[in-house]
């Protein structure tokens, strides 16, 4: 009822708004009274528990992320297509340039080559443009008392109080990603707590401020994950009579023991002109909806050490071919098992443009497809007889712009 007269004058009070959201948490206040004992007991004094949590109301938006994380859902040739395209490389580059002394060092010290850094940086915020919306205090705090993973979030939400106490990163600006990721190469806290670095010397670690602090935390991750400095994260590959059932990351075999079996470099040449003899390969083998295998590749430990930044392996493929682009390498010579690719951010753009003169309201033109534009696609797809799926490729892209 009084959320109905709320909806109606069209009017809605401070007091209301706190309602609506704790009413969205079952025993939001309970929540908070256990949270801030456990706090206590790990170090958080009470005034910072006052400037942060005290009145502190949950963001129930960040509970609908959870299931929905876009490494596990998109296809992965829309994902990299975002991700590695040639707006991205060409920023990658100018940062390797600009950057070069620094990224000097972190290689000397870290032994992480600075195209993979950058590569990371460019993915995780692209290169410090997008480090996230979301207060990291409330959205730790939401996913700390609902949804599954709380003692996972608690320790996060913990950890990211004791870094604001330390006075490392002002609290203004622990904002990132829904999750708990922040700054330039998107940590976790707790993942900060461990590994983040002063690398610019002036007695902080400083991951949002520092562009030195975040690319050698970054190489410093990479390091403690089992980055082996000189060898090569992996490569595609071509096998003429591919046998996969048995095959996978894990499942490492020695460079000869893949030669014989017919696997070669996608450019022709020998495994063993780029990996010594006794390195251990794994495979990974995209797959379509279908079952269809996309491109090949070998991976080594270096790939498992970028898998351990963001579990999922769209997400190391992502990294991994972008800093070959970013070191000169041409794309990917295999086609993705799809008959519809996917969309670089200049193409979104060119389909918000497209969406917008059709009298779409998409919000602004910013190559990111959120949910209104999301609408106006599944409008199009059902005018044009496509699946009405949400999804944008090139299909109706091309669609949209013959019809201008």
């Amino acid at each position: 009822m009084w959320c109905a007269a709320w909806a109606l004058t069209g009017v809605t009070t401070a007091w209301a708004q706190e309602a609506i959201a704790a009413s969205a948490i079952p025993n939001w206040a309970g929540c908070l009274t256990r949270l801030q004992g456990d706090a206590q007991r790990s170090g958080i004094n009470q005034p910072t528990w006052n400037q942060l949590m005290a009145k502190l109301q949950p963001d129930p938006s960040v509970l609908d992320k959870l299931d929905n994380q876009p490494e596990f859902k998109t296809p992965i040739w829309d994902y990299m297509a975002a991700l590695v395209d040639d707006e991205r490389i060409q920023q990658g580059q100018e940062r390797l340039a600009q950057h070069r002394d620094t990224l000097k060092r972190v290689e000397h010290t870290y032994g992480v080559p600075a195209h993979t850094v950058v590569a990371v940086w460019g993915v995780e915020s692209n290169y410090g443009q997008s480090f996230g919306k979301y207060p990291l205090v409330q959205a730790l705090a939401t996913l700390s008392c609902a949804g599954h993973r709380q003692a996972f979030f608690q320790k996060e939400l913990l950890a990211t109080l004791r870094i604001a106490q330390a006075g490392d990163v002002k609290p203004e600006a622990l904002v990132g990603s829904w999750a708990g990721a922040f700054g330039h190469t998107q940590f976790m806290p707790t993942t900060y707590e461990r590994l983040a670095v002063d690398f610019d010397g002036d007695g902080h670690r400083d991951l949002t401020a520092s562009i030195p602090d975040a690319l050698a935390s970054t190489a410093h991750f990479l390091q403690k994950a089992g980055w082996k400095p000189g060898l090569a994260w992996g490569a595609e590959i071509t096998w003429p009579n591919p046998q996969l059932a048995s095959e996978g990351r894990k499942t490492k075999h020695l460079v000869q023991v893949w030669q014989a079996r017919g696997v070669k470099l996608a450019d022709g040449r020998p495994l063993s002109a780029l990996f010594p003899p006794d390195t251990p390969l794994g495979l990974l083998a995209p797959k379509g909806p279908a079952g269809e295998v996309g491109p090949l590749f070998v991976v080594s430990r270096n790939f498992d050490a970028v898998f351990a930044y963001n579990a999922a392996e769209s997400y190391g493929l992502a990294i991994a071919h972008l800093a070959d682009r970013l070191n000169g390498a041409s794309p990917l010579k295999a086609p993705w098992p799809t008959d519809d690719p996917g969309l670089s951010r200049a193409d979104r753009k060119a389909l918000q443009r497209a969406l917008l003169e059709r009298g779409h309201d998409i919000g602004e033109i910013d190559g990111m497809l959120g949910e209104k534009s999301r609408a106006a696609i599944r409008s199009e797809q059902t005018r044009l007889g496509h699946p009405i799926n949400g999804r944008a490729g090139q299909r109706l892209l091309q669609a949209l712009s013959k019809a201008e």
